[in-house]
């Protein structure tokens, strides 16, 4: 498992009963789990003295019980500085497991001894954006919402990223990658993190397993000559990090060769000492 366990400001306290007790920075939040499906007591005091605790409802979606939780709130990862604040569909604009990528392909673009241009699709609010910055890449940031690419930019000011270093382009990223082929641009680093499901800013309609394959193989097109890696970000259920990577492989070890390691994303549990996991990654390096 790929692990994010050197986080200083967030802290998974416990994980029972389909939730998750979390401590982000100075404030505690209580947040729905579909993989935590254990039943047991829950015996941390922190979960009666929580600030913000999401609740789902019957009818679908949910709501935030907030108490003593402020709009907008900043964590930080090392040089990385991140604003959270509770969203929909339980979010807070980061996802803490994330970081055991960012360790794994900052090195790479670090040691790379050349300028690395790096495409970030399905960006979201700019981790790894803003992570592959302060490594020394040129980003690309794109992703279908305003709102999310406004909060991506937010988390690149309060990291100190100079203003050139991310381009950030709201659009659907399939189009995109179609005429950034077309266009003749390339890039040595690319990062998927596509959803289950997703609307484009035009209506635009995107499945997972409908769509992943192709996408795939429009990435090994846009790709330079030189790649550096190929990263592979998966939230899907039903869709594990063995069938992540044979796509992957499908596409970019055949065509470039080098290889695809895949596990889950992890983040490890206080109470038990293991690691609750939180999602799929395949990586590719030549």
């Amino acid at each position: 498992m790929y692990s994010a366990d050197k986080w200083k400001e967030y802290r998974l306290l416990d994980a029972v009963n389909g939730e998750r007790l979390e401590r982000w920075g100075e404030y505690t939040l209580v947040r729905p789990d579909p993989q935590v499906i254990w039943r047991g007591e829950k015996k941390r005091p922190e979960w009666k003295t929580a600030q913000g605790i999401y609740r789902r409802a019957n009818t679908g979606g949910g709501e935030w019980i907030k108490k003593e939780l402020p709009e907008e709130w900043i964590i930080n990862y090392g040089e990385l500085a991140f604003s959270l604040s509770p969203m929909g569909f339980k979010h807070t604009g980061l996802f803490p497991e994330q970081a055991a990528n960012w360790e794994w392909f900052v090195p790479l673009i670090k040691n790379a001894g050349r300028e690395i241009k790096l495409l970030n699709l399905f960006a979201y609010t700019g981790g790894a954006s803003v992570a592959a910055a302060k490594a020394g890449a040129f980003v690309c940031h794109v992703d279908a919402s305003k709102g999310m690419v406004a909060k991506a930019k937010r988390n690149a000011a309060l990291s100190g990223i100079p203003g050139d270093r991310i381009r950030y382009i709201v659009d659907d990223c399939f189009k995109f990658v179609s005429r950034e082929i077309r266009r003749g641009n390339k890039y040595d680093a690319v990062i998927l993190d596509p959803p289950s499901f997703g609307r484009g800013p035009g209506g635009e309609k995107w499945v997972i397993e409908e769509g992943l394959d192709e996408l795939a193989g429009l990435i090994c097109e846009v790709v330079s000559d030189d790649p550096l890696f190929i990263l592979l970000n998966s939230y899907t259920t039903g869709l594990s990090p063995s069938a992540n990577g044979f796509v992957l492989h499908k596409n970019a070890v055949r065509r470039f060769g080098g290889r695809v390691e895949s596990d889950e994303l992890g983040i490890p549990v206080e109470s038990y000492g293991i690691c609750l996991p939180c999602g799929a990654a395949s990586r590719w390096t030549p």
